[in-house]
């Protein structure tokens, strides 16, 4: 195993004063499945006083629970006591936790066998659960018994399907049922831990993890809308699946990126509410995108995302489904989709719009390929051209506006969006002489207190 110069020098210390001490949990993971660890972590007999007094840098962490931070340079690493923990009364936190010299009582505590194993470069793998075992059978299985580390913090429920989903590994049949039984039990973790194991499994490599969250009963406590869309079918010539598995389908096929992930997982979150089937028995969703939005944005802002995640997923929700090139010519539709979306998110539209489509019925899928084809070509021209789509791109400005004679300060507003409008659909428009023309602005004047009269309508 190879292990980074500041642990060594760590562990070196650490003995050299008569302690024991390992890397310890999901390092020790990563580095048996050749995969580098993103931290490490050392466990060791001295106590939280004794790792201060030999280390120059420390950060009282979680000293309380035998944490220290130790800092060599730029890195740093916890090194955390052998502890014992004691009853845990909030589903969440021991009580207590008791200070032990015993590598093995220390390790039983963790919550799954392949984080519960240590190493040391003299002394080899400290593996006394099995861990390695499981690692080479694939699975998650708890330390000792299921219920006990599920009540103990009921965030490990979704953490065994978590790193089932980041390993391409299957929950081991006692754990999985442990978790089923005792998934209640999240309703007293916080939305933000909630959200970090939702996000950390929905970007893996198998985000379709989450249909096992569904059998387990977790969505229903942590996403209950997924579990409407996994009981809405969509009898449509456009579909294949209901909208559950499809939604499930379009996370398969999209990249691992963090915003693309949650907009797929919500993208279609309102189909069940929107759900009308016509005289023939086919389904329709109307307005769905907009409502999904709306949707969309109460369950991020439940599950606590940062404003700016939450303004972009829910604009590419609204605009997944938008009919592009419906109007003619198409580079209309595609400033105008611009102008919507934003030019930093609008290329993650195409992505969106290829997941989408890719989860849609086969035989589509030629006519849906050249559809989106036939509008990245359009996209890449109005980009070559460097057609103006937002007002900070038109050639004039409120000060020009100003110098023209309108002083209103709302009107100079709605003047500039009339112009926009305009120079959306023939961007050559877009000419300062041409804009400011006099009859031309008169024009826009009288536009925007048209669209003003009729409630912002054009």
């Amino acid at each position: 195993m190879k292990i980074p110069g500041y642990i060594t020098s760590i562990l070196e210390t650490l003995n050299g004063a008569g302690h024991e001490a390992y890397i310890v949990g999901g390092c020790v993971r990563d580095a048996m499945l050749k995969r580098t660890p993103s931290d490490w972590d050392v466990t060791t007999s001295a106590k939280p006083q004794e790792v201060q007094r030999l280390f120059r840098r420390t950060l009282p962490t979680g000293i309380e629970h035998g944490t220290v931070t130790v800092l060599m340079g730029k890195q740093k690493a916890e090194v955390t006591t052998y502890r014992i923990d004691g009853v845990y009364e909030d589903a969440r936190h021991p009580k207590e936790v008791t200070f032990t010299s015993s590598l093995t009582e220390d390790l039983r505590r963790r919550d799954f066998t392949v984080n519960a194993m240590a190493y040391h470069p003299e002394e080899g793998l400290r593996d006394p659960f099995d861990g390695m075992a499981d690692l080479e059978k694939g699975i998650i299985r708890a330390v000792g018994n299921a219920r006990e580390r599920f009540t103990e913090d009921a965030l490990r429920v979704m953490r065994a399907f978590r790193f089932a989903a980041q390993l391409s590994f299957s929950v081991e049949e006692e754990t999985y049922a442990a978790a089923k039984e005792l998934a209640p039990n999240l309703k007293n973790i916080s939305a933000e831990r909630i959200r970090d194991e939702l996000q950390k499994l929905i970007c893996s490599p198998h985000p379709e993890t989450v249909r096992e969250l569904y059998r387990a009963g977790i969505t229903a406590l942590i996403l209950p809308e997924f579990d409407l869309c996994m009981e809405t079918p969509q009898n449509n010539p456009h579909h294949c699946m209901n909208v559950g598995e499809h939604i499930i389908a379009t996370m398969c096929a999209i990249r691992a990126d963090r915003l693309l992930r949650w907009t797929m997982l919500l993208h279609d979150i309102a189909k069940p509410e929107t759900r009308t089937t016509d005289e023939k028995g086919i389904d329709h969703f109307y307005a769905h995108p907009e409502k999904g939005a709306e949707t969309a944005r109460r369950i991020l802002r439940r599950m606590k995302l940062d404003n700016r995640t939450i303004k972009r997923a829910t604009t590419l929700i609204r605009y997944h489904d938008m009919r592009l090139g419906n109007e003619a010519p198409v580079e209309v539709q595609i400033r105008k989709g611009m102008h919507a979306v934003g030019r930093e998110d609008f290329p993650l539209l195409f992505e969106v719009v290829a997941a989408d489509n890719a989860a849609k019925a086969p035989q589509l899928k030629e006519r849906k390929e050249k559809e989106l084809r036939d509008l990245r070509e359009a996209y890449e021209r109005v980009v070559a051209r460097g057609d103006a789509v937002q007002l900070s791109e038109l050639q004039v400005s409120g000060a020009d506006l100003i110098e023209a004679g309108i002083t209103d300060g709302p009107e100079i507003g709605e003047v500039l969006n009339a112009m926009l409008s305009d120079v959306l659909k023939r961007p050559e428009h877009n000419d300062r002489a041409f804009l400011l023309n006099a009859s031309q602005l008169k024009q826009y004047r009288n536009a925007a207190e048209g669209k003003k009269n009729h409630g912002g309508r054009e």
